[in-house]
């Protein structure tokens, strides 16, 4: 598949008047040219046009949601026709490189110029990437082309969350935010139908080709419905600063990529640029003028706090989504359908989660809505420690339900947390720190918990590699597979469901050191400039 804390009464914090305020000057201040000449659009009027606002922005976040899913159902026919089989892997990890490293980097740019700019950006490289992606002549340049689509889908999914923000005071927000999660369950779903309906009647390439409308119309909702007013602000952009930690996240995205495929000695190397780039990143920061990175902004102690539990919560769900089916297929010898049913109850409880949450934080607070939610992930996670081959895949199902139920509590109101606790001239910044944390753990995630099976399949066997060979063949053969294959993939499968359920625990232990903030009492002028984190 990108909040919480405190107790949020529905007074109208100062903080949402204000933004409210700021936004309803800018539409009372919005023009428009006709024939006739230039006239201005009552405020009433430009406020009309928040909807088809929303409905770009979940246009947009569609490309990114169904992206990964309908992809992963054409790379076999992909593979076939293109050759590079060992870049396999690479096709999915430079989409997510690109994405991941650009997060933080377009949040900065949309506080200096602003959302739509950005947002327009980035779906223009998006649409670029995707053009290209359905051109591609050989596996090397689908991995080019896909970096192009990750760095358009950096840009698109911390503005657009922004934008939301922008648009919409807290108490109002979190049903929009329930809006999108409900775009990335249905992208889940939809995305292996549509990508097997696509390859079968179709060329691979409309897989990609597909996004040029959706992008299209999605630019067309921002260029004439979303209007903002910024202060020009004479502020230098931090270049060096930019580049130092794009190389820096894709070192470290090598690295783990690399790790969990094996190759050691290229992990190694790019683990050693990491740490020299991340060093050089630092004295940069220090030493810009306006940092490209804030750590004063990433330091406070509930961004933080907020952050690392959204971090730890999605190596719990990368976790799932890599282990979990080869269970339930592998193990339990189900078909593919079900194991993909079991785990796609996860994005069932979502965007139920994120919606019930965003109906109630306004009466009992954010952060104990969020506390509430991260006791949800490790009892869902408790679920997979009883799974046996001969137990119904209900079980695996239920629990994942329950942790999505917890993660959806978390995500909405991590978001709207994170948001609320700063100026509007950091919110970009602020929400690309949520998401650039939520991808991270998805990498960290597949990393950490890919050792720890492949260490329990090492263990189960007594020093004996299984190759990957044998691994596919336990999950095409069924009940046909070697006792002892199958007796490792069991064993070593639960050792990673202990390691789901630790990180579980972590998430839950992070949820609690976000300190009660009380959102709603903050000067006006707070709104346009640096906050100090709890009010």
């Amino acid at each position: 598949m990108q909040s919480f804390g405190l107790p949020v009464r529905s007074i109208p914090s100062s903080a949402s008047v204000a933004a409210s305020s700021v936004y309803q000057d800018t539409l009372a201040k919005v023009t428009t040219r006709s024939p006739l000449g230039t006239r201005t659009v009552s405020a009433a009027s430009a406020r009309s046009s928040r909807p088809l606002v929303i409905a770009s922005v979940m246009a947009s976040m569609f490309m990114i949601a169904i992206e990964a899913t309908i992809v992963a159902t054409a790379m076999p026919q992909i593979a076939a026709d293109l050759g590079g089989l060992k870049l396999y892997s690479w096709v999915f990890a430079s989409f997510l490189l690109t994405q991941t490293a650009m997060t933080v980097v377009f949040g900065k740019l949309s506080d200096v110029y602003g959302r739509k700019p950005v947002m327009l950006a980035g779906i223009a490289a998006f649409l670029l990437g995707s053009i290209l992606a359905g051109f591609a002549w050989s596996m090397p340049s689908m991995i080019v082309f896909r970096l192009i689509q990750g760095i358009g889908a950096g840009a698109i999914q911390p503005v657009g969350m922004t934008i939301i923000a922008d648009l919409y005071p807290m108490h109002e927000r979190g049903k929009i935010q329930g809006y999108l999660a409900s775009v990335w369950a249905v992208s889940g779903v939809m995305g292996p139908m549509l990508g097997a309906l696509i390859i079968h009647h179709f060329s691979w390439a409309w897989i990609f080709w597909m996004n040029v409308p959706v992008a299209l119309l999605a630019s067309a909702g921002f260029i004439y419905f979303l209007h903002e007013r910024r202060e020009r602000r004479q502020l230098s952009i931090d270049v060096p600063g930019a580049i130092l930690f794009t190389g820096a996240v894709a070192a470290l995205m090598v690295a783990l990529t690399d790790a969990g495929d094996g190759r050691a000695t290229r992990a190694w190397i790019a683990t050693g640029a990491f740490l020299v780039l991340l060093v050089l990143f630092i004295a940069q920061e220090r030493r810009a003028a306006d940092p490209m990175v804030s750590f004063s902004l990433w330091g406070r102690r509930p961004i933080a706090a907020a952050n690392a539990a959204m971090l730890l919560g999605s190596m719990v769900i990368m976790g799932l989504t890599t282990f979990l089916p080869m269970y339930v297929q592998g193990v339990q010898h189900r078909t593919p359908v079900v194991a993909g049913l079991a785990l796609t109850m996860i994005m069932v409880g979502w965007p139920v989660g994120s919606t019930f949450a965003a109906k109630v934080f306004p009466r009992y607070g954010l952060r104990p809505m969020m506390i509430a939610g991260s006791i949800l992930v490790p009892i869902g996670a408790c679920a997979f420690l009883l799974l046996g081959p001969d137990n119904s895949p209900v079980l695996a199902g239920a629990g994942s339900l329950v942790v999505g139920l917890g993660m959806g509590f978390m995500g909405v109101c991590s978001l709207v947390l994170i948001q609320e606790i700063v100026g509007l001239a950091e919110r970009g910044s602020a929400t690309a720190s949520n998401i650039f944390a939520r991808n991270l753990g998805s990498t960290l995630g597949a990393a950490a918990l890919g050792a720890v099976f492949n260490f329990g399949l090492s263990r189960a066997m007594n020093g004996t590699p299984v190759s990957s060979e044998q691994l596919t063949a336990a999950l095409q053969s069924g009940a046909g597979v070697s006792p002892a294959i199958e007796h490792a993939m069991q064993q070593s499968l639960h050792g990673t469901f202990w390691g789901v359920l630790l990180m579980s625990l972590l998430v839950m232990i992070a949820t609690v050191c976000i300190p009660p903030t009380t959102i709603g009492r903050r000067r006006q002028a707070e709104v346009s400039g640096p906050s100090n984190g709890t009010h």
